[in-house]
């Protein structure tokens, strides 16, 4: 086909497991990887891992990953022909995007005006009323002030929600109740947003009580062909920032997927979408649903779809970026089994998720059938604190959900860290409680059911000594008295209690 053009060197602009995925398709494709590091990640995974590695500056992801020009010189540097850009730092930049179009890099993502139009909730929410997309109630353009912020929820009833037009993540958002806490929510979330993303502006829609947060996959080529991968439920969150996900949602029904799946489409076609996509949509207790937003790169959530489709969609996205034409039309799809997620951070659930960086004196994931682990950590390495603490993403595959809850049960049991808190306390309360196996639950699951106070077990005053001992181990000089003159049974776990053996 004269319009393929194909890729031999991929430069990845970003670090952590999605880079280490992103070298792992580059490999099997027979495709060069070339990888970018800061002072904190100068011996990280993917550095050791990819085919070529350049040094991007400091640790600050604003001196670094964040700093367009350098990468787009180390592309030049390197010789790569295509750069992916992974998910968070410049991945839905429409600065970055156009700096690669004009250096006639190919940018494996869509292009910058998709970027753009979907980047901007506001002018997103416009093309979704002309694409007859539902949206919930609310503004089309951005609030000015507090007179027109209280004539648009009294038109629409409270309580609202104000949200930052151009950012995402929870940030200059406010869920307001009432008339008298709307002018100093307002003013809140515009001084969030304009620290958040540089732009103050916000709008205003209906607040959806107790919704659940489903995200359809889809994926374009640029002949005009545009398919789903079927949905996720994101519904697990805090902060408004996802922990466990899952594909297919437990709400859904062959209608309403159909429709669902039809709008997604919709919504790529609207902005001429090319590449890898993810739409995201409320669904109400009615199951009526609503357009929340697009987000134009690869989710992290991604290895659920792959799991039950068989696909594999960093591949995919390279192959479209080539200009080829997707192999698979919508009836050739469907769904094998289900899939479940759930991130490892280092995070303290018991401390309202706070961050806890650190080394890895111990980390031993699990495997075995119907499990796949993407870490961008070792044993020994450090969870840096200048970016997102997440240690690794555990993806589980069963022929039905039950089987799946249960084999993620098993492999969390297995999954063995020391050094740092994790968020595997909490992902085993989820896969435990009633809601979530029940299949009955929302986005405020965390404040309907989690107290952190709940993980804080009889086993909690071990913690700092078995974070210790493990690091003495690591250290090769743990002594007798450390261990009270007994060996383990069992490997060294900050979330499980160590039993010592009788001699």
């Amino acid at each position: 086909m004269s319009d393929v053009r194909p890729i031999r060197k991929i430069l990845i602009a970003n670090r952590g497991e999605i880079a280490v995925r992103v070298i792992r398709s580059c490999r099997e494709l027979g495709i060069r990887s070339v990888a970018v590091f800061s002072d904190a990640d100068r011996t990280a995974l993917h550095v050791r891992m990819a085919d070529e590695a350049y040094h991007i500056g400091p640790a600050a992801s604003t001196e670094s990953y964040l700093d367009l020009d350098r990468i787009v010189e180390t592309v030049r540097v390197s010789g790569a022909d295509a750069v992916h850009p992974g998910y968070g730092f410049l991945s839905e930049n429409v600065d970055f995007a156009e700096a690669c179009e004009r250096a006639g890099i190919v940018f494996i993502g869509p292009a910058s005006d998709s970027i753009r139009a979907m980047g901007d909730k506001t002018t997103a929410r416009s093309l979704m009323k002309r694409a007859g997309v539902p949206m919930a109630p609310g503004s089309l353009e951005t609030v000015q002030d507090a007179n027109e912020a209280a004539q648009i929820a009294l038109d629409i009833g409270y309580p609202v929600l104000i949200k930052a037009s151009a950012g995402g993540g929870g940030k200059g958002m406010r869920v307001v109740e009432e008339k008298q806490q709307l002018s100093s929510l307002l003013q809140a979330a515009q001084r969030e947003a304009l620290a958040a993303f540089g732009d103050g502006r916000v709008f205003i829609e209906k607040y959806i009580v107790q919704p659940r947060h489903i995200e359809f996959q889809i994926i374009a080529d640029k002949y005009g062909n545009t398919i789903h991968l079927f949905e996720r439920e994101c519904s697990i969150q805090r902060r408004y920032q996802k922990v466990i996900e899952e594909a297919p949602s437990t709400i859904m029904t062959p209608d309403l997927r159909e429709r669902m799946g039809k709008a997604a489409i919709e919504t790529a076609r609207s902005c001429g979408y090319v590449g890898a996509g993810t739409v995201e949509f409320l669904v109400d207790a009615e199951r009526n649903f609503y357009f929340m937003e697009m987000n134009t790169r690869l989710q992290v959530e991604h290895p659920v779809t792959e799991w039950i489709t068989g696909l594999d969609l960093v591949a995919a996205q390279i192959r479209v970026a080539e200009g080829r034409p997707l192999p698979w039309k919508q009836e050739d799809l469907t769904i094998n089994g289900h899939s479940i997620q759930s991130r490892i951070y280092a995070e303290d659930p018991a401390n309202n998720f706070l961050p806890g960086p650190g080394k890895l004196v111990r980390h031993q994931a699990p495997d075995g059938p119907g499990v796949r682990v993407d870490a961008g950590v070792e044993q020994g390495d450090e969870v840096p604190i200048y970016y997102d603490p997440m240690i690794s993403k555990l993806t589980v595959w069963g022929r039905t959900r039950p089987e799946a809850i249960e084999r993620m049960k098993r492999a969390l049991s297995e999954y063995e860290i020391a050094g740092v808190p994790t968020t595997i306390p909490f992902c085993r309360f989820v896969m435990e409680h009633e809601a979530f196996t029940s299949g009955i639950f929302s986005t405020h699951f965390v404040d309907d059911h989690f107290d952190g106070s709940a993980l804080q077990t009889k086993d909690d005053p071990l913690r700092e000594a078995l974070a210790l001992t493990a690091s003495e181990l690591w250290r090769g000089d743990l002594s007798e008295s450390a261990v009270g003159n007994n060996s383990f049974q069992e490997p060294v776990s900050l979330w499980r209690t160590i039993r010592p053996r009788r001699k």
